[in-house]
C-alpha cells in the first residue's frame, strides 16, 4: 500500500509539473546574438574539433533510435557497447576501449555525475528527450575536467533554458508495456533571465518471463525525475544554477506467490544541485574566471533474497578556473578544486563509514601555431585523503594519504586536406567503492568477498588515430582508424574464476591491460542516404588468481552497419542498424548438482537488427520501430533458476540480450511560443 501511494503521488507530481509549464505565459523577446558557455544544439555526428579524438553526437542522431535514455543513445555508435549488467537490477552499462564504463568519466555539461552506488544506473538517469548533444572522447581527456578519465569521457549537454521558449513533450510506449513521458519547458522571464523545467516519468506495467523459467527477465522499473534549471546572462557575467530530484524503484525475482519466493528490490532516491558562475575579464584575450560547484545526496537500499545492502552518500565538488589566451598561438587554463565524499553503509558484511577528500590543482597549455597543428599538454596534482573506520585495509596505510600526478598530452596534425592524425598519452586515477559499485553481485548465490576500501585504480592510456577523406564520385568516403592501449597500475579486479564458490573483488596482483583497434567508414551514397560500416577488435587481459586470462563476458570483436535514409525533403526518415557481436570467454564454470557444467566455456557470436521510421510534421513527429528484430536471446540468463537459495544460483552472467524482439512507438510534440 505504501508503494502504491508513493507511485500515485509521483504521478500527480509529474502531471502538476506538466500543467504548470503549459500554463505559463512568457513575453516575446528578441533573441540577441551572444557567446555563451556550453555547446549549441548540433545535428548529426561530427568529429571533435580540438586535439582530442572523439565525436559529437547531435540531437538528430540521437533521435535515430527511441533514445529513452543515455544508455540507448549508442545503438548506432561503433565505439561504445551497451548491455545489461545482470538479470537482477536490469541496469544498462557501457564499455569503451574494451573496458567497463566505470573507467569513463561521466559529465553533465562539464560537471561530474555522481558515482558510487549510482554507477550501475547512471545511463538510465539521463532521459533522451532532455539531451541536445553528447561528446564522446577516447583516451585520457583534458585535465580540466578532473583525474578520473582512464579510457574516455562522455559529456552530455541538456537543452538550455535560454533556447526557444515553449514546451516539448515526448510520449513513448512499447510491446513490453513500458510507458515513458518526457517534458522540456523553457520560459524567458526577461531578456536576461530564463528558466527551464525538465520532467521524466517511466513505468513498466508488465511482468516479463519470455523463457518460462518463472523469473522476471528484467525487473519492473518505476522512475521519476524533476529538474529546474536557470540561466542569467548580463554583460560579462553568466550564471547557471539548477536542482533536481530522482526516485527509482526496481522490483524483480521469482514470479508467482509463496513464502520462500526469491525477490530482488532496489529503492533509490537522489537530490542534487549545481551552479556555474563565469565572468569575462577581457574579450580580446578571452580572459575569464569561473567557479563551479555540485552537491548530491542519495540513499540506496537493495535486497537480493536475504542479502541486504544499504548506503548513504553525500558528495560535493568545487572548482575555480582561470583561462587566458596570450595570442592566437598560446593559451592557458589553470584551476584549483576539491572533491569530497562522505559514505555510510550497512550491509551483510558489517558496514562502515569513510570520508574521501581530494584537493587538487591543474594547468593546461595549448599551442596552436596554425589550423593544421594543435598541441594540448596538461598536468594535475591531487592529494587523495581517506579516513575510514574499516579495519580490513592493506597493512601499509601510506596509500590512504597520497599525491597522484596525472600528466596528459594530446596532438593533432592535419598532414593534408585529406589526412588528419591524432595522438594522445596520459594517466588517470579513480577512487574505488567496490561494494557500492558492484552491489548487484550480491544477487549471486556465491559468496561476495571484498573489502569496503581498495587502493584507488590507476592506469596509463595511449592512442593513435587517423581520419582520411577519400574521393569517391562527387563525394568523399570518411575513413577513421584508431588504436588504444590501456595499462593498469592498480585495479579493483572482479574475479569470477579463482573460486567456484565465491566472487572476489580485490586489488590487482599481476598484469591488466587492453588493446583496442577500430576502423570505420561512412559515405553519403546520395543526398538522402548515408551508410556507415565499422569493425572493432578487443584484446583484454587481466590476472585472476595468478593467471593472466582473457577478460570474461567481453566480445572479442564487434561489427556494425548502419543506414539512414531521408526521402521527401527529410519529412520521412528510415534508420537501420545491424550489429554483429563477437564471441568471448565465460568465467570458469562449476559443476551443478546433476553433474553438468553451469555454463559453456565460451559464448558464441550473435547478431542484432534494429529499425526505426520517423515522420516529421510541423509541430510534432511520430516514430515507430523495433529492436532486436533477429530475436536473438541469451539462453538461460539465470543459472540454476530452480534453486535460487543455493550457492550455484547465478543471475550475473549476462553477455547478450535478455529480451527478444521489441516493438515501440512514440510522438514528440513541440509547442513553441506559448
Amino acid at each position: 500500500m505504501r508503494i502504491a501511494k508513493k507511485h500515485i503521488l509521483l504521478t500527480l507530481t509529474f502531471l502538476a509539473a506538466v500543467c504548470g509549464v503549459a500554463a505559463q505565459e512568457t513575453e516575446t523577446v528578441k533573441r540577441l546574438d551572444e557567446v555563451s558557455i556550453g555547446a549549441r544544439r548540433v545535428t548529426g555526428v561530427s568529429r571533435l574539433g580540438g586535439a582530442e579524438n572523439g565525436q559529437q553526437i547531435g540531437q538528430d542522431e540521437l533521435f535515430r533510435a527511441a533514445c529513452c535514455n543515455l544508455g540507448e543513445s549508442f545503438v548506432a555508435n561503433p565505439s561504445v557497447d551497451v548491455n545489461y549488467s545482470d538479470a537482477a537490477v536490469g541496469a544498462r552499462q557501457i564499455k569503451l576501449l574494451g573496458l567497463s564504463g566505470q573507467y569513463v568519466q561521466m559529465l553533465l555539461e562539464g560537471l561530474p555525475m555522481a558515482g558510487g552506488a549510482l554507477t550501475p544506473y547512471l545511463l538510465d538517469f539521463v532521459p533522451g528527450a532532455w539531451m541536445s548533444s553528447i561528446s564522446v572522447s577516447k583516451g585520457t581527456s583534458s585535465v580540466k575536467q578532473g583525474y578520473q578519465s582512464l579510457t574516455g569521457q562522455i559529456d552530455v549537454e541538456y537543452v538550455k533554458p535560454d533556447e526557444d521558449p515553449g514546451l516539448m513533450v515526448n510520449l513513448y510506449g512499447d510491446s513490453r508495456l513500458k510507458a515513458e513521458a518526457n517534458v522540456v519547458g523553457n520560459i524567458h522571464l526577461n531578456r536576461y533571465l530564463s528558466t527551464e523545467l525538465l520532467a521524466n516519468y517511466a513505468n513498466d506495467f508488465m511482468h516479463h518471463d519470455a523463457n518460462g523459467d518463472n523469473w522476471h527477465d528484467s525487473p519492473a522499473i518505476t522512475l521519476m525525475q524533476l529538474q529546474n534549471r536557470w540561466k542569467y546572462k548580463r554583460g560579462r557575467y553568466i550564471m547557471h544554477v539548477g536542482a533536481g530530484l530522482l526516485d527509482n524503484n526496481r522490483y524483480g525475482g521469482q514470479m508467482g506467490s509463496g513464502s520462500n519466493r526469491y525477490e530482488t528490490s532496489v529503492e533509490l532516491e537522489r537530490r542534487d544541485a549545481y551552479m556555474k558562475h563565469a565572468f569575462l575579464l577581457n574579450r580580446e584575450h578571452n580572459t575569464n574566471i569561473a567557479f563551479t560547484a555540485t552537491a548530491a545526496h542519495y540513499s540506496l537500499g537493495a535486497a537480493f533474497g536475504d542479502k541486504l545492502f544499504g548506503t548513504y552518500h553525500l558528495g560535493t565538488t568545487s572548482q575555480l578556473i582561470f583561462e587566458h589566451d596570450f595570442n592566437d598561438v598560446h593559451s592557458l587554463s589553470t584551476g584549483i578544486g576539491c572533491n569530497y565524499d562522505d559514505i555510510k553503509s550497512s550491509d551483510a558484511y558489517g558496514g562502515g563509514t569513510w570520508q574521501e577528500v581530494v584537493p587538487g590543482a591543474y594547468a593546461q597549455y595549448t599551442f596552436k601555431p596554425s589550423y593544421k597543428f594543435t598541441l594540448m599538454a596538461g598536468f594535475r596534482a591531487d592529494k587523495f585523503d581517506l579516513r575510514s573506520d574499516k579495519v580490513s585495509v592493506p597493512a601499509d596505510p601510506s596509500w590512504r594519504q597520497r599525491w597522484y600526478f596525472t600528466p596528459r598530452l594530446h596532438l593533432k596534425w592535419m598532414a593534408s586536406d585529406w589526412l588528419t592524425l591524432r595522438a594522445s598519452v596520459g594517466k588517470g586515477f579513480r577512487p574505488v567503492h567496490p561494494l557500492a559499485e558492484n552491489h548487484y553481485l550480491l544477487a549471486s548465490g556465491r559468496a561476495l568477498k571484498t573489502s569496503h576500501v581498495i587502493i584507488p585504480e590507476e592506469a596509463w592510456n595511449g592512442g593513435l588515430s587517423a581520419a582520411v577523406y577519400i574521393p569517391a564520385g562527387d563525394r568523399n568516403v570518411t575513413l577513421n582508424a584508431e588504436y588504444y592501449y590501456t595499462h593498469f597500475i592498480h585495479q579493483a579486479v572482479v574475479d569470477y574464476d579463482s573460486d567456484p564458490t565465491a566472487i572476489t573483488i580485490a586489488d590487482l596482483d599481476g598484469r591488466s591491460f587492453s588493446h583496442t583497434a577500430q576502423v570505420d567508414a561512412s559515405y553519403d551514397i546520395t543526398e538522402d542516404l548515408n551508410v556507415l560500416a565499422a569493425f572493432r577488435y578487443n584484446h583484454v587481459r587481466c590476472t585472476y588468481g595468478g593467471r593472466l586470462m582473457e577478460k570474461p563476458l567481453q566480445s572479442r570483436y564487434k561489427g556494425l552497419l548502419t543506414a539512414s535514409w531521408k526521402p521527401m525533403m527529410a519529412l520521412w526518415q528510415v534508420d537501420v542498424t545491424l550489429q554483429l557481436n563477437g564471441p568471448g570467454r565465460m568465467p570458469e564454470p562449476y559443476t551443478l548438482a546433476d553433474g553438468t557444467l553451469s555454463w559453456e566455456r565460451e559464448f558464441s557470436a550473435y547478431p542484432q537488427l534494429n529499425m526505426q521510421i520517423t515522420r516529421e510534421f510541423r509541430r510534432f513527429s511520430v516514430y515507430v520501430g523495433a529492436e532486436n528484430i533477429t530475436g536473438y536471446k541469451q539462453p538461460n540468463p539465470i543459472i540454476n533458476a530452480d534453486n535460487p537459495w543455493s550457492s550455484t544460483f547465478e543471475p550475473t552472467m549476462i553477455w547478450g540480450p535478455v529480451h527478444g524482439t521489441m516493438f515501440y512507438a512514440g510522438i514528440r510534440m513541440k509547442f513553441w511560443k506559448l
